[in-house]
C-alpha cells in the first residue's frame, strides 16, 4: 500500500511540474503610443503577458480581443489576458494565465493610446 501511495504521489508531482512548465510568457513592452512588437504569432497554448512600461509617462495595460469583435465592449475582452494591476512608468506586470486557441487576436492599450495589433495563434 505505501508503495502504491508513493507511486501515486511522484506521478501527481509529475504532472503537476509538467503543467507548470506549460505556460509560456509572451513580453509586450510599451512605448508612448506603441507597442513595441507590432505582431506576434505563437502556437496553440496557455500564456501570461509580461507588460513593460518603457518611460511612457503613464500607466499602461492591455486588453486583448479575439479578432473581428467590436474592441469597444468589455464583455469581449479575454479579462485574463489584463495585466493584474496598472502598468507604473519604468515597471513590468503580469496577466493571469490565459489560454489561447487557434485564431487570429488583437491587442492594445487604451491607456496609452496605442494602434490595435495582430496575435495569430497556430
Amino acid at each position: 500500500m505505501k508503495k502504491l501511495i508513493s507511486v501515486l504521489v511522484i506521478a501527481l508531482v509529475f504532472s503537476l511540474n509538467a503543467r507548470a512548465q506549460e505556460v509560456k510568457t509572451i513580453a509586450l513592452e510599451q512605448t508612448k503610443g506603441a507597442f513595441t512588437q507590432k505582431s506576434l504569432t505563437v502556437s496553440e497554448g496557455t500564456y501570461i503577458f509580461a507588460v513593460s512600461n518603457n518611460h511612457v509617462g503613464k500607466d499602461v495595460g492591455l486588453v486583448l480581443v479575439e479578432k473581428g469583435k467590436d474592441v469597444s465592449k468589455p464583455e469581449n475582452h479575454i479579462q485574463t489576458a489584463y495585466v493584474t494591476q496598472v502598468v507604473k512608468d519604468g515597471k513590468v506586470e503580469r496577466s493571469k494565465a490565459t489560454k489561447l486557441t487557434k485564431g487570429e487576436y488583437v491587442y492594445f492599450c487604451p491607456l496609452n493610446p496605442t494602434p490595435q495589433y495582430t496575435l495569430t495563434v497556430q
